[in-house]
């Protein structure tokens, strides 16, 4: 797992069926302090998410596909949690 935030929404009126039906959420990963690393991602939103929020993104197949509880569909990157702090040795996290 690693964090996150909550860039927006993706539509996509065509897509493979076993996606209907589900929020895709655009993400970016962030560090403790919420720094941007890497590229913005897609995600299965399956904790009802919004924009801004700092979330648990799971990335491996196996496990999305678990926590969806749907065996037969393309996805590798899933946000699991909304997060409410982070409380690292006494120093808090900024928040958003």
């Amino acid at each position: 797992m690693f964090m996150g935030t909550v860039l927006g929404n993706v539509v996509a009126s065509v897509k493979n069926k076993n996606l209907d039906g589900l929020k895709l959420m655009l993400v970016k990963q962030t560090d403790v302090s919420g720094n941007a690393i890497g590229k913005p991602l897609v995600a299965i939103d399956s904790v009802d998410a919004g924009e801004g929020d700092r979330v648990l993104l799971l990335k491996e197949g196996g496990s999305a596909k678990m926590i969806l509880k749907r065996n037969k569909m393309p996805v590798n990157l899933v946000i699991a949690g909304v997060i409410d702090t982070v409380d690292l040795y006494g120093w808090n996290a900024p928040e958003k």
